[in-house]
């Protein structure tokens, strides 16, 4: 019982400290959507091209409100010395980090769901498949968030988890599916789409919206289980060698 209340206290102090800041209102919800505005402005698409680009704005929403949040509560923390002390609390490790990253998961969900409320005042969303839908945005904002927790506890400063961040943001944009279909990028570049995780999300999302996705859904979400795991526990990792030891 002990646990939980910290567990509880945690993540309430987190929504109540560090939810809806500026930076990650910006990065989370401001600019996935001013960036997709601008590729549909330029590309000259017409409103029945809005659910070609949903998956892909949902997917930015998650992964860079994830991160963001991430960044900023994990380093900051950290730096302040502040994180030492939660490590005091009536509660191990593994509950504890998952009580640090559920707020972002939370959050990254949350801008999921913003621009499918835009699309519904846009096109018809009725043909969506929502059970496909809702565990693949679960799933994509949990392993944006391992990834985010991954990349914080590998930097010292926010600047620097931001830094780091973007390395792996920016590329993902491009290379897991979100606007530019994997079976067009050249070969040699198109292995490194399969090494990210959020292409396996992103697939399923283009198959519960579109129709059109590469593998499997089974495949996909077994994938997507397995970065989530695998992440999860190289934070872990990090966090006893670099933050306790």
């Amino acid at each position: 019982m002990k646990s939980w209340i910290a567990f509880s206290s945690i993540f309430i102090k987190d929504m109540h400290t560090y939810y809806f800041k500026p930076p990650n209102i910006s990065w989370g919800i401001i600019f996935p959507l001013a960036w997709t505005g601008m590729f549909f402005i330029r590309s000259g698409l017409g409103l029945e091209s809005v659910l070609e680009l949903l998956p892909g704005v949902m997917t930015i929403s998650i992964l860079f409100g994830t991160t963001s949040l991430l960044s900023v509560t994990l380093t900051f923390e950290r730096r302040k010395r502040s994180f030492d002390r939660l490590l005091l609390a009536p509660i191990s490790l593994e509950l504890l980090m998952l009580a640090k990253t559920s707020g972002a998961i939370l959050f990254g969900i949350v801008n999921a769901f913003v621009p499918i409320v835009i699309a519904a005042f846009l096109t018809d969303i009725s043909g969506i498949a929502w059970h496909l839908v809702v565990p693949a945005i679960i799933l994509i904002g949990i392993v944006s968030t391992f990834l985010g927790l991954f990349i914080s506890v590998s930097a010292s400063e926010v600047f620097e988890a931001q830094t780091f961040s973007n390395f792996f943001r920016f590329p993902m944009m491009f290379l897991c599916g979100l606007f530019v279909p994997i079976l067009s990028l050249p070969i040699f570049v198109r292995w490194l789409s399969y090494i990210l995780p959020v292409t396996y999300g992103v697939d399923i999302l283009h198959g519960a919206i579109k129709g059109e996705h590469i593998l499997s859904f089974t495949l996909d979400f077994i994938i997507i289980g397995i970065f989530c795991i695998v992440l999860f526990l190289l934070s872990l990792r990090n966090v006893k060698h670099r933050w306790i030891m």
